[in-house]
């Protein structure tokens, strides 16, 4: 078995494993952190096909920026355990049998794809290029009308997770900026005239007590004369 083989497999196990995590987690964080390991084993995996710039955009966008913000919004949204899987098998038919269609919709877009006879060869002036502006050439020309979908998706899912986060809580404080724009100053500041109360001056304190004069002792009568 080659190198690349061997990495291959190793590469796609520990993918498969990070993927079903994601999905069996039972803390959201672990989830999301899974979901980044995921994410580095298919980087690791473009890197073996070649595709420098696929691997790298993987691992700066979605791993440095997405998952990131992914991580923001489940610390966010506070959300429990118990509060995500509730009614979990009651709507587990319906997200197997979604799950299950789009497995056989992917497999018949990238089954062809894997036929390596019928693959058409780049010419020699092509491959001079590279791959970077060989995917920028096919991606804006193309592949653009998918590509302004793929933005207008993205946009959905960011106005969705701020919708999310905008939710009310009775725990949470938060300032209007339309009743901070529309305050008035009598609203904030209010002036009361207070009379002015003179309070007497303390009394002078009492004079000390004179010190007591002792009386000179009497003679003893043995002395007089």
């Amino acid at each position: 078995m080659e190198i690349n083989t061997a990495l291959f497999y190793i590469f796609s196990g520990v993918l498969l494993f990070a993927a079903f995590r994601v999905i069996t987690a039972r803390s959201p964080v672990y989830a999301a952190l899974y979901l980044v390991l995921a994410f580095f084993n298919a980087a690791c995996v473009w890197m073996l096909l070649r595709s420098e710039f696929l691997a790298i955009v993987l691992v700066l966008v979605y791993v440095g920026a997405v998952m990131v913000l992914f991580l923001f919004v489940v610390m966010m949204l506070d959300m429990g355990v118990e509060a995500m899987r509730q009614g979990f098998w009651n709507h587990f038919p319906l997200a197997a049998f979604i799950g299950v269609v789009i497995a056989l919709e992917m497999a018949a877009v990238l089954m062809p794809g894997f036929n390596l006879r019928d693959a058409p060869v780049a010419p020699a002036e092509a491959l001079k290029l590279g791959n970077t502006k060989l995917l920028g050439i096919e991606v804006y020309t193309k592949y653009l009308y998918p590509l302004q979908i793929a933005a207008v998706l993205l946009l959905v899912a960011i106005i969705a997770a701020i919708t999310l986060t905008l939710r009310q809580r009775k725990d949470s404080r938060y300032q209007n900026p339309a009743d901070q724009v529309r305050a008035k100053k009598a609203d904030r500041v209010r002036v009361m005239k207070v009379a002015a109360v003179v309070e007497p001056p303390p009394p002078p304190p009492a004079p000390p007590p004179a010190p007591a004069v002792a009386a000179p002792a009497p003679a003893p009568a043995g002395d007089k004369k």
